[in-house]
């Protein structure tokens, strides 16, 4: 079968190629430059704890090494500390990283996987879908033909491949403009991020009063100003003005040493595809979507994008045509996004105006803080990682159905397994390889070895239920899960989403459960084996 074309060469597009290889599908990266990544200090990414480890777990890279994790976040207005958070176990710090350092670690992982091919200097400038595949044609000093089983645009705002495939783009331009800085230098809070509304120093011209600092490795920090609606050139001398004024308001009047590694303006588009799929078409990340008002977390929900995607293409790769399954990622990946853009659009005339809020948030300038913070942070309303809870692959509610802390349809809780080898790993360690997982919540079990108690209680029944279901899938124990009562059972994507949990073995029910996540009925299955 011909490999998936995959058109962009960005963050977005490597990871879906490299979670494409870790289930044995292979791909062709299309890549307009010659395979190299400008190198910009400023402009930089936010992950959340699960995509941080989706980089980890896809390209082996210590993103906590080369990124940075905040020791905190604090929120002022004027000269008060509005609201102070410390990151710790109960709540992980977000992963800032600068977005060339996560490509090349992206790139280095790609150079060493033979099944994937990254075409450099080929510019994609028309497609061609027939009921078999999809032949796309380059342009430039190698440009050619290319034959591909799928194809995925994640070739950014511009994205050819969505204008080639007459998708409307719709949505508001220059929402926000930021003026960036990336800088070396010591600041009063070592490690903290910190959202600072109305500084209590004079600005020079073209500033809303708004500063926002983040911290990166190597005592690097990013400066971000908000700029007034217009279209205010913001020159070098004024970008250095804010510089010097911000870091001496912050460290009590004198401007400490500083080097300026890069500065630019940031300018923020709310835009959503119509459509994310059309025919064996695809579009993902920045060519689907454009968001982050608040934080930097655009990035985030685009390799959200890449590995909700990954594992359904695989299974149609390996097993044929499986269209309600491709169907879901619009449905699922494009109403998430869409009510993220929603919030935002609903929430920020009211943060930027500085009335009316009482109406939305009691607690007024307090409200109107904790409101930018779940923004910056990705969480709330503004942030949080949504779940697929109307998902078309959520199967009906069993009889069975048992509660458990996590919601259907939401990403399930990083807990310690007992894997089939009797190891001990992270439940996260075993996601993305295009099984689906079943987790027993087991109490006791972690002080007996594996091979005594597989045959013990009612593991052999599950044991049994597990080898029967309609695809692979990987048995794994638990001591606890949250919310979880003992022998409760969670079936769980390949992709991390929890699809249901069951109170005990219910092997028709597991079976139904997988059979409606494959996107495919018990009928359908059943007509299907009887004409065979």
């Amino acid at each position: 079968m011909d490999p998936v074309i995959i058109v962009g060469a960005g963050p977005v597009g490597l990871t879906l190629a490299l979670a494409l290889a870790r289930q044995e599908v292979p791909s062709v990266v299309l890549d307009e430059g010659p395979g190299k990544d400008e190198q910009r200090s400023a402009r930089t990414v936010v992950l959340r704890e699960d995509t941080a480890a989706l980089m980890v777990r896809l390209a082996g890279f210590p993103v906590s090494e080369a990124g940075f994790r905040w020791a905190g976040w604090r929120s002022m207005r004027r000269k008060q500390v509005m609201q102070q958070i410390t990151f710790g176990d109960d709540e992980p710090a977000p992963l800032h990283i600068a977005q060339h350092v996560l490509t090349a670690a992206l790139r280095d992982a790609i150079a060493g996987e033979r099944l994937i091919k990254v075409a450099v200097e080929n510019r994609l400038d028309s497609i061609e879908q027939e009921k078999a595949g999809v032949t796309a044609h380059t342009r430039g000093p190698k440009g050619t033909w290319w034959r591909g089983s799928y194809l995925i645009g994640c070739d950014g705002p511009r994205s050819t491949v969505r204008k080639l495939q007459d998708v409307r783009f719709a949505g508001r331009t220059a929402v926000e403009r930021h003026a960036v800085a990336a800088l070396r230098t010591e600041l009063p809070w070592p490690g903290e991020a910190l959202l600072h509304r109305m500084p209590p120093w004079r600005m020079s011209g073209h500033s809303a009063g708004e500063v926002t600092g983040r911290p990166l490795a190597d005592g690097v920090w990013r400066l971000d100003w908000l700029l007034p609606p217009g279209k205010d050139l913001v020159t070098p001398d004024l970008l250095v003005a804010h510089v010097r004024e911000t870091l001496a308001g912050w460290s009590g009047g004198s401007t400490p040493p500083y080097e300026l590694l890069d500065t630019g303006v940031h300018t923020v588009h709310h835009r959503l595809a119509r459509r994310w799929r059309v025919g064996r078409v695809f579009l993902a990340g920045d060519a689907a979507h454009l968001l982050g008002a608040l934080g930097a977390q655009g990035l985030d929900e685009g390799l959200r994008d890449a590995d909700n995607l990954a594992w359904k293409l695989a299974l149609a790769w390996h097993h044929g045509p499986h269209e309600a399954l491709l169907d879901s990622y619009q449905v699922e990946r494009r109403a998430i996004v869409a009510a993220r853009l929603r919030a935002a659009d609903q929430s920020l005339p009211l943060l930027r105006a500085g009335g009316g809020l009482r109406s939305v948030v009691p607690g007024s300038a307090r409200g109107h803080d904790a409101l930018l913070t779940d923004g910056h942070l990705g969480r709330g309303p503004l942030g949080t990682p949504g779940a697929y809870t109307d998902s078309p692959l959520t199967p009906r509610r069993a009889e069975s159905a048992a509660e458990v802390a996590t919601e259907v349809g939401a990403p399930v809780v990083d807990v310690r397994v007992t894997a089939e080898d009797g190891s001990f790993v992270q439940l996260r360690d075993r996601l993305g390889r295009g099984a689906l997982l079943v987790l027993l919540i087991a109490p006791g079990t972690g002080v007996w070895e594996r091979k005594h108690w597989m045959t013990a209680g009612i593991m052999p029944r599950l044991a049994a239920a597990v080898t029967a279901l309609p695809h692979p899938a990987e048995l794994l124990v638990a001591e606890a899960y949250p919310g979880a009562a003992a022998h409760t059972v969670l079936l769980i994507r390949p992709d991390g989403h929890l699809v249901t949990a069951l109170s005990g073995v219910r092997p028709a029910d597991l079976y139904q459960a997988a059979e409606a996540t494959l996107g495919r009925s018990l009928s359908t299955t059943e007509a299907t084996a009887g004409t065979s």
